[in-house]
């Protein structure tokens, strides 16, 4: 099965919240609400700390324009 690389995620347990799944290595969730990062993935291994800043820096940008692009497709979707 083929993946997206992002998915939107959320529960009913946490009705205000809005979370991102990055199914790519390296694979977190991102709540969307206060930006708290839960990882997949070991990150310490892999690679330097100042490249892995600048990874996740980039994948956290990515995974909020993916979300505002979803909220436009619903809006879209809406009229």
């Amino acid at each position: 099965m083929e993946l997206p690389r992002f998915l939107l995620a959320d529960t009913t347990e946490l009705p205000d919240e809005m979370f991102v799944l990055h199914t790519e290595y390296p694979r977190f969730l991102i709540n969307l609400v206060n930006d708290e990062i839960e990882w997949f993935d070991d990150l310490s291994k892999d690679e330097e700390e100042d490249e892995m800043v600048n990874i996740v820096a980039h994948l956290i940008e990515e995974a909020n324009k993916f979300y505002e692009k979803e909220l436009e497709n619903y809006e879209k979707e809406d009229l």
